[in-house]
């Protein structure tokens, strides 16, 4: 994997230190690319994409890549209970406003949609279009009850191929035609090396935050945050084998928003890796944004 990015640390308002991947030029007239990760996911997950953006021979862009709080480089927080959304939205504007970014285009995978659909309500004026990597407004119960199963449960491989290996017993089922490649940077991102060998790349605490939930009840109704985003073009991936986001879900997504662009990716589940002709895909979506302002 090349190194094309810079190590960017920002302080959050509770003095955690946060991190992201930097690529690409620091100024320019290009929108610049927010990308955020799964729950349990991290910036590895966007390198492909990040790369590709960021050194587009027409309009190289400036592409953010961060790690949420207990994930990937940025620290742990003492208290597993502010794994929550609302404060990883503060945390994402702690960057966004540290690095002096006004504007952008967010790609989110899972939760990393639902902090896009926050961001949105939020602060519009941040949001110039959006990307939803297999998360819409209705989550369904199947997938969180399967995410529920193994966040901060996993054993714990001797090597990234053994990594590997457990991913693909795991998930092999929802991912049928995903490479050896892929399920190597799927352990990538889901393990770090650490001087007692392999560790997970999240906090394990986590967990606390998906058992806390009592699925028997309602879930919130998400459908008024997500007709925010009816003001800026947004591009809706699905993995065509996904039990977190319904085609029933997505069809009527589209219904809400009549702009709203639709992918779906077969031999893939939740989330579809973004690699391959969806990096083509994107950057198509993100040209025709630049083109309308």
């Amino acid at each position: 994997m090349s190194r094309s990015y810079r190590d960017l640390f920002v302080s959050a308002a509770d003095g955690l230190r946060l991190y992201a991947r930097d690529y690409g030029p620091e100024t320019g007239g290009a929108l610049p690319v927010i990308c955020l990760s799964g729950l349990a996911r991290n910036s590895e997950d966007f390198h492909e994409l990040a790369d590709a953006l960021s050194r587009d021979p027409s309009k190289p862009r400036r592409v953010l890549s961060l790690d949420y709080r207990g994930r990937g480089r940025s620290d742990w927080d003492p208290d597993w209970h502010h794994y929550d959304i609302k404060v990883e939205l503060d945390d994402c504007l702690h960057v966004l406003a540290a690095v002096g970014i006004e504007k952008a285009i967010v790609v989110g995978t899972s939760r990393g949609g639902l902090i896009a659909m926050a961001l949105c309500a939020a602060h519009p004026e941040l949001i110039a279009g959006v990307v939803m990597n297999d998360v819409g407004p209705v989550l369904d119960l199947k997938g969180l009850l399967r995410i529920r199963s193994y966040v901060g449960k996993l054993p714990t491989p001797q090597t990234m191929q053994e990594g590997a290996q457990i991913l693909q017993r795991m998930s092999g089922e929802q991912f049928p035609d995903f490479t050896e490649e892929q399920w190597w940077r799927m352990a990538r991102g889901t393990w770090r090396e650490a001087d007692e060998g392999l560790v997970l790349s999240y906090d394990a605490n986590l967990m606390k935050t998906l058992e806390a939930l009592d699925l028997r009840t309602p879930p919130p109704d998400l459908w008024p945050l997500f007709d925010n985003l009816k003001s800026v073009p947004v591009l809706v991936i699905r993995g065509a084998n996904s039990d977190l986001l319904s085609d029933e879900t997505r069809r009527l997504m589209g219904e809400r928003h009549p702009g709203l662009t639709a992918i779906t990716v077969p031999g893939q589940g939740h989330a579809p890796s973004l690699d391959g002709h969806l990096v083509q895909a994107i950057r198509d979506f993100v040209a025709r944004i630049e083109d309308r302002t």
